[in-house]
């Protein structure tokens, strides 16, 4: 999932920006829950495709009404676009194979160790100065996954080795890290873009590309059933419009006040595993899940705290102040 920032300033409004942030982890959460039900059966490829190529129905609707599709299609960098979207659409398939192959609360969960590896990458790519309080929250966050992970990672021994359904369910848990750590690398390419791209840009781009890619893979589709192709386009919808109000949160609040609000998105996942899928819920993901969103909270904390430290010194520092 994308959370840059809209390129389209508004009047501050914190509590329109947390209701639309809430609104879109709800529709997020719509979208992961329509491709467990429809994706199972179906390959990464495909599920990529029908996300990436539906959700561009809502964002044009949408760009169409604001008359801006004409300036959301022009670009500088199409080489940055393409690198985003290769890099995305890896995150994507190997997510979406994961959702399909493990409880819900457990992938969330892992997810979550995307913003922890975000900090990581933009200190080794970007040269972003990341100090030890920081330091120190992205290990211990690392470590709550570490926590989720074990039970599945325990299945890959060879006392397991011949149990299909644990091979599978473990697969999908080292999978689920992986894509965690392409969206790392993929927010890492949208902090780049943003520097010259406006956000309408890098979302229609983004679908484009992700289209095109997971094409590729026809080769290997199978034929949805009816249902399963209605919850296919559906989650692409989801995707769209999740997409949309992510976007538009950011225009009324600053990240720090609205990025916790995400995490809401496992009490979600921890009702609809249990109600929708008959899931059971493991201690080890209620311990590390919660290692993870503390770890979290506390780096967009630390986020804000610099925040207010830089503008006071910035005030202090002015020829005339």
């Amino acid at each position: 999932m994308d959370s840059s920032p809209a390129a389209i300033s508004a009047a501050p409004n914190p509590t329109l920006g947390i209701g639309l942030k809430c609104l879109s982890v709800l529709v997020f959460v719509a979208m992961q829950t329509s491709i467990k039900i429809g994706g199972q059966g179906i390959p990464a490829g495909e599920i990529v495709f029908f996300r990436s190529f539906f959700a561009l129905l809502p964002v044009f609707i949408y760009l169409a009404w604001l008359g801006q599709v004409r300036t959301a299609l022009r670009t500088d960098d199409l080489g940055g676009h393409f690198i985003r979207g290769a890099v995305g659409v890896s995150s994507m398939g190997l997510g979406f194979f994961a959702l399909t192959r493990l409880p819900y609360p457990e992938w969330i969960s892992i997810s979550y160790a995307t913003p922890l590896l975000t900090v990581v990458f933009a200190a080794l790519f970007l040269g972003e100065v990341v100090r030890a309080y920081r330091w120190t929250a992205v290990v211990v966050g690392l470590v709550g996954v570490l926590v989720v992970l074990a039970p599945n990672l325990s299945l890959l021994s060879a006392e397991d080795a011949l149990a299909p359904a644990g091979d599978e369910q473990a697969v999908g848990a080292l999978a689920s890290m992986a894509s965690a750590v392409f969206a790392a690398f993929a927010m890492i390419q949208v902090r780049r873009l943003v520097r010259k791209e406006n956000t309408a840009t890098i979302v229609v781009f983004f679908s484009l590309t992700c289209s095109a890619i997971a094409l590729l893979t026809v080769w290997n589709w199978v034929l949805p059933t009816p249902w399963q192709a209605f919850w296919l386009v559906m989650a692409g919808l989801f995707g769209g419009v999740g997409q949309l109000l992510l976007t538009a949160c950011y225009r009324y609040a600053d990240t720090s006040t609205i990025a916790p609000f995400e995490y809401t998105s496992l009490l979600l996942a921890i009702a609809i595993g249990a109600i929708l899928f008959n899931e059971a819920i493991y201690v080890t993901t209620l311990i590390g899940g919660a290692i993870v969103v503390g770890a979290g909270i506390f780096i967009i904390w630390r986020e804000r705290r610099l925040g207010i430290e830089r503008a006071k010194a910035r005030r202090v520092s002015t020829p005339n102040g």
